[in-house]
C-alpha cells in the first residue's frame, strides 16, 4: 500500500517558489508558515473524506509543496494531518491500487517519491502524528526524521492482508528502526501497534498524550529552529548516513560534513556567540 507518480517538480528542494503559493494551487496540502514557532513551516495533509489516503493527487502536491519548502528560509518542517481528517496517513488509496497492473504500478513508483522528498529535503523533519499512520502512511512517518505520536493512534503495515508488501521502504526503514526480528513479525501478520507500544518498539521516538501533542511537537521544533539551518542540514545528513553506509565510510562522510562547515562562516559565529556568552546570530 505505498507509493504513487512522480511530481511536476525535477527534484525536491529545487525550487525557490513560496510555499504558501505552491499550497495555494493544491487541494490536499496546506502550508503554515511562522504558525506556532518561528522558522517552522507546518505542511498540512487534508484529504478528510479519505482520512489523507495517499492517492495519485495527493502525493504530486506532497512532492512539490516539499520542493519548495526545502528552499525556503524554514530551519525545521513538522508534516501532520489535518484535525478533519482524523488520521496522519491513513494509508494507500487502495482504490487506485486495484487498477493498476504491475506496468502502471511500476510508472507511479518511478522517482520522485514522497518517502525520498521527506529524506532528501534539507530542513530536519518532524512528523506530527495526529492519528493512524498505516501502509504507505507508516512509511511517510517512518520518513521523517522524528516522530511524535499520540498514544491511541495507530501504526502498522498491513499490506500482507491484500496480498502485497510494503512498496514505499517500510520493510527496509521499519527493520532499522526496531529491529530485523520484530519488524518481520510486524510485515508478515500485519498487527497494528497503538502509539504507546511503538514508542517501546522504538517506531515513534515518543508518545504523548492527544492534548500534549502540539506542545511536545513546537517545544523540539522550536528546541532545533535555534540552530544554525547549515549545521541542522549537515546533522541530518550525517546521522542518516548511519543507516545507508558501513561505519567506516559513515565515520569519512561524518568529517567531511564537519570540515564542510568550517568554510560556511556559522562555525565562527558559534563560537564567538558562545565565548561571549550571547545568542548566536545566524545568517540564515
Amino acid at each position: 500500500m505505498s507509493d504513487g507518480p512522480g511530481s511536476a517538480s525535477d527534484d525536491a528542494g529545487s525550487t525557490n517558489d513560496d510555499p504558501e503559493a505552491v499550497a495555494a494551487e493544491c487541494e490536499f496540502v496546506d502550508v503554515r508558515v511562522d504558525d506556532r514557532v518561528e522558522r517552522v513551516t507546518t505542511v498540512v495533509l487534508d484529504r478528510p473524506e479519505k482520512r489523507n489516503a495517499l492517492n495519485a493527487q495527493l502525493r504530486s502536491e506532497l512532492i512539490d509543496v516539499l520542493g519548495a519548502v526545502g528552499g525556503s528560509e524554514a530551519r525545521v518542517v513538522v508534516l501532520t494531518g489535518s484535525d478533519e481528517a482524523r488520521a496522519f496517513v491513513a494509508g494507500a488509496d487502495v482504490g487506485e491500487l486495484r487498477e493498476r497492473d504491475v506496468d502502471t504500478q511500476r510508472e507511479h513508483m518511478a522517482p520522485p517519491r514522497v518517502y525520498d522528498a521527506l529524506t532528501e529535503l534539507p530542513q530536519p523533519v518532524i512528523a506530527r502524528l495526529n492519528g493512524h499512520a498505516l501502509g504507505g502512511g507508516c512509511e511517510v512517518a517512518l520518513a521523517c526524521d522524528v516522530r511524535i505520536a499520540r498514544e491511541d493512534a495507530k501504526f502498522g503495515q498491513p499490506e500482507i492482508n491484500l496480498g502485497l508488501i510494503p512498496g514505499g521502504g517500510g520493510t527496509q526503514r521499519l527493520a532499522r528502526l526496531v529491529g530485523d526480528d520484530r519488524a518481520m513479525e510486524l510485515v508478515l501478520t500485519g498487527r497494528l501497534v497503538d502509539g504507546a507500544e511503538a514508542a517501546r518498539l522504538g517506531l515513534v521516538t515518543e508518545a504523548v498524550p492527544a492534548d500534549a501533542l502540539d506542545d511536545r511537537v513546537y517545544d523540539l521544533a522550536s528546541s532545533m529552529a535555534a540552530h544554525s539551518p547549515v549545521a541542522l542540514a549537515a546533522a541530518k545528513r550525517a546521522v542518516r548516513a548511519a543507516a545507508e553506509r558501513p561505519l567506516a565510510d559513515g565515520i569519512d562522510h561524518e568529517r567531511e560534513l564537519f570540515l564542510e562547515l568550517f568554510a560556511t562562516g556559522e562555525k565562527d559565529e558559534g563560537i564567538d556567540a558562545f565565548l561571549e556568552d550571547r545568542e548566536p546570530r545566524w545568517r540564515s
